[in-house]
C-alpha cells in the first residue's frame, strides 16, 4: 500500500486515466478526440498539481518519487503510440521522445544507485510543457497545420537538448562524486 495523501492519489489517478485516454483515442467513441483532449489535459494538470502539493505540504514520499515520473511517462508514451497508430504523428517523432524518456530514466536509476541525485532542471520542465502542448495540439487539431508542425519540431529539439543536458549533468555530478575524498572508516 502507498501513503494516502492528495499528491499520491493524484499520481494514481493519472495512471488510471492512461487507459481512458487510449480508449478515447483508439476506440470508436463519440467525440473521442474531445474526450481524449480533456483526459490528457486533466491528467497533465494532475502532474503539476501533485508536485506542487507534495512540496507545499511537505508530503513527499518514496512512492511519489517513484510513481510520479512513471505516471508521466506512461501518459506521454501511451498518447504518442496511439497518435502514431492513428497516423496523426510521425513515428520518428514518437521514437525520439520515447527514446529520450527511457534513456533519462535509465540514467536516473544508475545515478541514484551511485548516490547521485540530479534535481529536475528548468530545461526539463520546459520540455515537459512543450511535450504536453504538442500532444494536446495533435489530439485536438486535425490535419496538422503549420503551427502544430512547428510546435512538434520545437518539442523534438528541446526534448533532445534536455536529454543531452541531463546526460552531461549526471556525468559531471558523478565525476565530482568520484573525485570527492571518501571519509575514513
Amino acid at each position: 500500500m502507498f501513503p494516502l495523501n492528495l499528491p499520491n492519489v493524484l499520481t494514481v489517478l493519472r495512471i488510471m486515466l492512461v487507459p481512458v485516454l487510449v480508449v478515447a483515442l483508439l476506440g470508436n467513441t463519440p467525440a473521442g478526440d474531445v474526450l481524449a483532449a480533456i483526459v490528457f489535459a486533466l491528467a497533465s494538470l494532475t502532474d503539476f498539481v501533485d508536485g506542487y502539493l507534495a512540496r507545499a505540504r511537505d508530503s513527499i514520499t518514496t512512492f511519489g518519487k517513484l510513481m510520479d515520473p512513471l505516471a508521466d511517462k506512461l501518459l506521454v508514451v501511451a498518447a504518442l503510440i496511439s497518435l502514431v497508430s492513428l497516423h496523426r504523428l510521425p513515428a520518428w517523432v514518437a521514437m525520439v521522445i520515447i527514446t529520450r524518456e527511457l534513456a533519462v530514466t535509465v540514467l536516473r536509476l544508475g545515478a541514484t544507485q551511485a548516490g547521485v541525485v540530479l534535481a529536475a532542471s528548468m530545461f526539463g520542465k520546459v520540455k515537459t510543457c512543450l511535450q504536453i502542448a504538442a500532444i494536446l495540439a495533435v489530439i485536438a487539431v486535425h490535419g496538422q497545420p503549420a503551427w502544430v508542425s512547428a510546435l512538434l519540431y520545437l518539442t523534438v529539439l528541446v526534448t533532445v537538448l534536455s536529454g543531452l543536458d541531463y546526460f552531461f549533468g549526471v556525468r559531471r555530478l558523478m565525476s565530482q562524486s568520484a573525485n570527492r575524498p571518501q571519509p575514513e572508516r
